[in-house]
């Protein structure tokens, strides 16, 4: 019996594997891609499937061509129709002057953050419009709305997802299908993204100071929950734009 998918695009430890968990524990079949780390994949799977959900998972690397759209395909002929597709991929390189940002970098950044986006939209939105359904949420960045020094790269390429966000509902939100952008404005408690930035000594000494139960990392447990709570909106009320951030983060415009 084919179910109900919902496809993680970007399936670390962090946010991405925790929605993947969220949407399994409520009958979803997740589906769980990442580019690499077939170990921590294979223990996301597992995890879920300890839990009593249903998931799978994919190496995929979304640069590439045809990695998208041949696995939307795989997907939707062997597991079922997918009903939210969460692309949740980064596009950070660091801080780099314009004089140390090369052609290379600048358009991985591109690559990754918006034509990725582009490529998918274009592989599941057909299957959603014919169906009259679907949810794409797409996690984004502080800089997609504010460009700061050394994120030429990752600013432009954040700031493309945005605009593609809007043009993609301009497009499908009358014909049935949900697109909401989630800026996270602020630090994330996760192991894969944040914890290889700071090394694991670093990593710790941040959550011990400012995470666990001070609630001043933004857990990607709870923002599985926003994410789930976004599917389920009914279209008189969605939500096709909303940021993150702990308690005690001062706001992207304010600073």
């Amino acid at each position: 019996m084919m179910k109900s998918v919902c496809l993680v695009l970007g399936a670390g430890a962090g946010i991405g594997g925790n929605v993947g968990k969220r949407f399994a524990k409520a009958g979803y079949h997740s589906v769980l891609c990442r580019r690499t780390d077939e170990d921590g994949l294979k223990k996301l799977v597992g995890e879920i499937e300890e839990s009593g959900g249903s998931a799978s998972g994919f190496l995929i690397n979304a640069v590439k061509p045809d990695g998208i759209e041949d696995r939307v395909a795989a997907i939707e002929a062997d597991i079922g129709p997918i009903e939210v597709v969460v692309y949740n991929l980064g596009a950070q390189i660091g801080d780099r002057a314009l004089a140390e940002t090369t052609y290379k970098a600048f358009e991985r950044g591109w690559q990754m953050a918006t034509f990725g986006l582009f490529r998918l939209a274009s592989a599941v939105c057909p299957l959603m419009e014919e169906r009259g359904s679907g949810t794409i949420l797409v996690t984004s960045a502080t800089a997609a709305v504010r460009g700061n020094s050394g994120q030429h790269s990752h600013a432009a390429a954040m700031g493309g997802r945005r605009m593609l966000c809007q043009t993609l509902n301009a497009e499908f939100g009358p014909k049935g299908i949900h697109i909401a952008h989630i800026l996270i404005d602020g630090a994330v408690d996760a192991p894969d993204t944040l914890g290889k930035m700071l090394g694991p000594e670093g990593f710790q000494k941040l959550r011990e100071t400012r995470g666990m139960d001070k609630e001043g990392l933004i857990l990607p447990e709870k923002v599985a929950e926003t994410y789930f709570h976004l599917a389920q909106q009914v279209r008189s009320t969605w939500t096709h734009e909303m940021d993150l951030r702990s308690f005690s983060d001062m706001p992207w415009w304010n600073h």
